[in-house]
C-alpha cells in the first residue's frame, strides 16, 4: 500500500457516527446505527469512523465495538474510508484492530490510553506496538496535553502511521509539531476538536477536522471545509461564529455534553440516535431549551 497516498484521504470531515441505545434497556439499536450511518453517506460523507469517542466508545463492550465496526463497515461497503477506532490494552486493542481489518476497515483510530500512570515512553511503545502488529493504516488520537508531543515525533517515521488526531486546543503547540514533523512523512494532522478549532488548526497546517455536528447539520460542517479550502477568510469566519454556539453546548460541565447534544439534537429533528449510557446522562432542561432554540435559529436558515 503506498501511505503516502492513502493519508491524502484525510484532506476532509472525519464524522464520527453516533451509536443509538434503547431506552429502558440500553441495547445497541442497531436499525437506529444503520439509518445513522446511511444520514452520513447520503450527505457526502468520505471519512467515517465508528467507535470514535461520540460513539461512547469506552460504553461499549469489547464484542459491541467489534459488532459496531463490523456493522458499519459492512454497510459502508466502499462507498467511505471506515476508520475504526480501537484501544484499551495493547493486546485488546490489537484485537480489536484485527477484527476491524478482517471486517474490511480500512484504517484504525487508537485511542490514546486512558491508563492513570503514562509516561512519554510508555506511549509510544504503546502505539508501536499496535502500530506495528496490525496490517493496515493507522491514526493514533492525542489529546492529553501532560504527554510531550515527542511522542508524535518519535512515531512519525512509521510508514503505517497516516494521521495524527490531534485534540489538544493549543495553537502554538500544534504549530510546532506539525512544523516538526517532515512533510516526507507519511503524516495527515487532523484537528480532533471539530468546527469550533478547524479554521485555527487548518491554518497552522491540519488539512481535516473531525466532526459530530455533520449527524445533525451536515452542511454547515461542509461550508467550513468549503471556505477553508478556498482561503475564503469572509465566510470561514461566518460559518464558525455560527457553529460555535453548538460547540460550546457540547463542552460544557468540562466537555460533559458532548454525545448528549449530538443525540438530543438529532431526536429533535426527527432522526434517530437514542439515549446514551452511563457515564453520560440525560441533559439538563436548561441546556435541551438552549439546544432547542439554536436548532430554531438554523431551521430558519434554510441549511437543511
Amino acid at each position: 500500500m503506498d501511505y503516502g497516498e492513502f493519508s491524502k484521504r484525510f484532506s476532509t470531515i472525519s464524522g464520527i457516527n453516533i451509536v443509538p441505545f434503547l431506552e429502558g434497556t440500553r441495547e445497541i439499536d442497531w436499525k437506529g446505527l444503520d439509518d445513522n450511518v446511511e444520514f452520513l453517506l447520503q450527505n457526502g460523507i468520505e471519512v467515517i469512523v465508528p467507535n470514535g469517542n461520540t460513539g461512547e466508545f469506552y460504553a461499549l463492550t469489547i464484542e459491541e465495538a467489534k459488532q459496531v465496526a463490523t456493522r458499519v463497515t459492512e454497510l459502508v461497503n466502499g462507498r467511505a474510508t471506515v476508520v475504526a477506532g480501537i484501544g484499551y490494552s495493547v493486546d485488546t486493542a490489537i484485537e480489536l484492530g484485527k477484527s476491524a481489518i478482517d471486517s474490511g476497515a480500512d484504517c484504525v483510530m487508537i485511542h490514546q490510553p486512558v491508563h492513570p500512570y503514562i509516561t512519554d515512553a510508555g506511549a509510544v511503545e504503546y502505539y508501536r506496538n499496535i502500530i506495528e502488529a496490525l496490517d493496515a493504516p493507522s491514526i493514533i488520537y492525542f489529546k492529553d496535553a501532560h504527554l510531550s508531543d515527542d511522542v508524535i515525533k518519535e512515531l512519525a517515521p512509521l510508514d503505517k502511521l497516516v494521521g495524527i488526531k490531534y485534540a489538544i486546543n493549543d495553537i502554538q503547540r500544534v504549530t510546532q509539531v506539525i512544523r516538526a514533523v517532515p512533510k516526507s512523512s507519511n503524516v495527515a494532522f487532523i484537528c480532533g476538536t471539530a468546527e469550533k478549532w478547524a479554521p485555527f488548526f487548518y491554518h497552522a497546517g491540519a488539512v481535516g477536522f473531525t466532526s459530530g455536528l455533520v449527524n445533525v447539520f451536515p452542511q454547515k460542517s461542509f461550508a467550513l471545509l468549503e471556505a477553508l479550502e478556498e482561503g475564503n477568510q469572509e465566510k470561514i469566519w461566518d460559518v464558525w461564529e455560527d457553529v460555535v454556539p453548538f460547540e460550546d453546548l457540547r463542552a460544557k460541565h468540562n466537555n460533559g455534553n458532548n454525545v448528549v447534544i449530538i443525540k438530543e439534537a438529532m431526536e429533535q429533528l426527527g432522526l434517530r440516535a437514542g439515549v446514551t449510557r452511563e457515564p453520560v446522562n440525560p441533559l439538563s432542561p436548561n441546556d435541551r431549551l438552549e439546544l432547542e432554540e439554536l436548532l430554531k435559529s438554523w431551521n430558519t436558515q434554510e441549511v437543511r
